[in-house]
């Protein structure tokens, strides 16, 4: 049975302590009074609650003071605070002590009812993600079968029933929307489970090297053919050949792989012998390949061979919903690895990671969170621990004017800085967690004069030779 969300009201005056009460009873919360900050902690102490909802006007104890008390204590409650002050200062000082929202009085009922909802939603979604095995937030994959919105729900319903069958699957996403993660899953779910999952980069493989790769060749076949080389699809007999960006593959490619779904064989190079392969094929692209194939740039038959069942991923801006559940499992993954954990984010951090497009999709998101991680200085992950991008798109400019120290280039030049302090000074780490190369690196270390050692650290952040 499912119990009710247990809502803690705290607010000094009966009447308004009544009337939340009876509103949140009516809409099905348990709810429990205090009538000051000083009995909200003993209760906080003494029993678990799914939300807070407070005063900001109490003595001896103030709202924001049992918001600094709490977020210390029990940073996974949710706490919205009421104010007869709906300023921004006040609002903005709340957020940043990590108030999950506000509610401005006159208490308008329809609103408190909706706010406390999602407060509660949020509450079990932390609890949720930090509850799965440690093993599944580890895993690197699992972040593909995450996600509550509609089209991602479609999404996992198609994966189970494509899994039990050997039919060919064509997924078609944008990059970072985790083409190859749902291959996988769909290959760990089907009886070829146990069998390998070979995964090649069409892109990447030259139009030289592609028979070679995938068919293999006999010893003494061509100059430096040594040995006997089994090919990729040799590889893959039994279990799962997964070709990404198929639509990178050129024509002679594209023909070539078009003979092997036909004749479910291959021949290694310098060999008139037929070996017989046994894959189950899945392809992926970040183009349409029917517009490929409009252009004159794909073989139409092949797209039929790989194109039974058609797999589209949606972009991360188009299921927002999902942003703050795959949030949470990222930082459950990389928010323990500090010495001082990070355990949650600010309300403004939310905000802000929830109005940002995310063009690089669910990979991007994962760097963002991994980055933010490496330069919080706190448990509460804040907002200027996010880059300038994703910071230009929160719609608050009061609070972006309130948190940002000066301008956007200040705070880029600071988070090098601190990227740079918290990874020792080690600049292929830093790179990577900024998402630049090492050029780009050493060229910001010029433009923001970060050219010689601080006083702080014992490293020479323009040291040419990456040492």
């Amino acid at each position: 049975m499912t119990h009710p969300a247990s809502i803690l009201v705290v607010d000094d005056d009966q009447r308004n302590r009544e009337m939340l009460t009876e509103a949140l009873s009516h809409a099905g919360f348990a709810v429990e009074v205090a009538c000051d900050g000083v009995e909200a902690l003993s209760k906080a102490n003494e029993a678990t609650y799914d939300a807070v909802l407070s005063d900001v006007r109490m003595t001896p104890l103030s709202g924001l003071d049992l918001l600094d008390f709490l977020r210390k204590s029990m940073p996974e409650i949710p706490i919205v605070l009421l104010t007869a002050f709906g300023s921004v200062d006040t609002a903005i000082q709340a957020m940043k002590q990590g108030a999950y929202n506000y509610i401005t009085k006159p208490v308008n009922l329809d609103e408190l009812v909706f706010t406390m909802t999602r407060a509660v939603e949020y509450r079990r979604l932390i609890e949720d993600t930090h509850m799965r095995p440690r093993a599944f937030r580890e895993r690197p994959r699992a972040a593909a079968l995450i996600g509550q919105s509609k089209k991602m729900v479609e999404v996992f319903k198609l994966v189970g029933r494509v899994s039990r069958s050997r039919t060919a699957v064509l997924i078609q996403g944008e990059s970072g929307t985790g083409k190859e993660l749902i291959a996988r899953a769909i290959h760990d779910n089907s009886p070829r489970a146990a069998h390998r999952f070979v995964a090649v980069n069409c892109s990447a493989i030259p139009d030289s090297l592609l028979e070679s790769e995938f068919f293999g060749h006999i010893k003494g076949s061509f100059t430096g053919a040594h040995l006997l080389r089994r090919g990729l699809l040799e590889e893959a007999s039994g279990g799962t050949f997964f070709l990404d960006e198929v639509g990178d593959l050129s024509s002679a490619g594209q023909a070539k792989l078009l003979r092997v779904l036909q004749e479910g064989e291959i021949r290694r190079i310098g060999s008139n012998e037929a070996v017989q392969v046994d894959v189950r094929i899945i392809a992926a692209s970040r183009r349409t390949l029917a517009d490929l194939v409009t252009a004159g740039r794909f073989r139409e038959d092949l797209l039929y061979r790989l194109n039974t069942v058609m797999l589209l991923l949606p972009p991360l801006r188009e299921r927002p919903e999902d942003i703050p559940v795959l949030a949470e499992f990222f930082l459950a993954r990389y928010g323990d690895q500090k010495e001082v954990p990070v355990t949650s984010f600010s309300t403004a951090a939310r905000r802000a990671l929830a109005e940002y497009a995310w063009p690089g999709n669910v990979r991007e998101l994962e760097h963002v969170v991994e980055r933010a991680v490496a330069l919080a200085s706190h448990a509460i992950l804040a907002l200027e621990d996010l880059p300038p991008e994703v910071l230009q798109s929160t719609g608050s400019a009061a609070e972006r004017a309130e948190i940002l120290p000066g301008t956007l280039k200040a705070l880029q030049r600071d988070q090098v800085l601190k990227m740079l302090e918290s990874t020792q000074g080690n600049k292929e780490r830093t790179a990577r967690l900024l998402g630049i190369s090492r050029r780009t690196l050493y060229r910001l270390l010029d433009r923001y004069g970060l050219g010689k050692p601080r006083l702080t650290t014992n490293v020479d952040v323009a040291d040419p030779t990456g040492s």
